[in-house]
């Protein structure tokens, strides 16, 4: 349970640029807190203390804000930012490396007896406010955005947003609009080829653009090397870029 303990301190400080010492992470965070009381619990759960494990779990959300039943599954280096509002359901199963943030409901669709509740994989991160719903699995390293509703699968390392929740553009064009965006100096994450916004779709025929002209000069460069012209000479832009600007249009 120690060892548990460590490992979960440690999580935070990967995850958590605010956490400053080991003794504040340990006093000051609801999430550990939370966690220490559900292993508890679910100790007492499988012993079949039933109500003493219900009534750790209810102290536990009295003093945290966070609502972990305790038949509920958690793996290791399990992290709870903020955590007010957090609910997890009996059936749940989220195994290692996972980070929920506030807000978010791991919930059932059903009344019925068995499996009810999501299965979080591995690296798993869900946004603020986010519900997945229902025995579905989020696979690993997958991404759910702040707000979604989830009720279906989402692949492994997919990202998931909006209500219903979409899974967003993963295909060869999408990874090359990031790396694109990424170069330019900001993040096209939050931008969905398939909104009608217009200034969305111009932003991202930049960036389709961009990511075309890239490829066609690497051809050219290539093609020119091969007939023994060297092009090692910096090419310097007859126009300023400044993807700060585009960063606050998009917003």
């Amino acid at each position: 349970m120690f060892s548990h303990l460590r490992e979960d301190i440690r999580a935070v400080f990967d995850r958590d640029p605010a956490a400053r010492s080991f003794w504040e992470v340990l006093t000051c965070y609801p999430g550990i807190h939370a966690l220490c009381l559900h292993r508890l619990a679910h100790r007492l759960w499988h012993w079949r203390l039933r109500w003493l494990a219900r009534f750790v779990a209810h102290v536990s959300r009295f003093l945290t804000g966070i609502e972990i039943h305790p038949g509920a599954t958690i793996g290791r280096r399990f992290f709870i930012d903020h955590g007010m509002g957090v609910v997890i359901g009996e059936t749940a199963e989220i195994h290692d490396d996972v980070t929920l943030y506030h807000g978010v409901t791991l919930g059932g669709t059903s009344w019925n007896k068995g499996k009810r509740h999501p299965t979080l994989e591995s690296g798993v991160v869900v946004g603020a406010g986010a519900k997945v719903l229902g025995p579905i699995t989020i696979a690993a390293g997958a991404k759910v955005g702040s707000n979604a509703v989830v009720t279906k699968p989402v692949p492994a390392g997919a990202t998931a947003v909006g209500n219903p929740a979409r899974i967003l553009d993963n295909s060869e064009q999408g990874r090359q609009r990031e790396a694109q965006a990424a170069k330019m100096g900001f993040s096209a994450y939050a931008v969905a080829s398939d909104q009608d916004d217009p200034l969305a779709k111009a932003i991202h025929g930049l960036l389709d653009h961009a990511a075309e002209t890239d490829r066609r000069l690497a051809s050219l460069i290539r093609e020119l090397d091969a007939q023994g012209v060297k092009c090692d000479q910096e090419v310097q832009s007859a126009d300023s870029f400044d993807p700060q600007y585009l960063s606050k249009i998009v917003d």
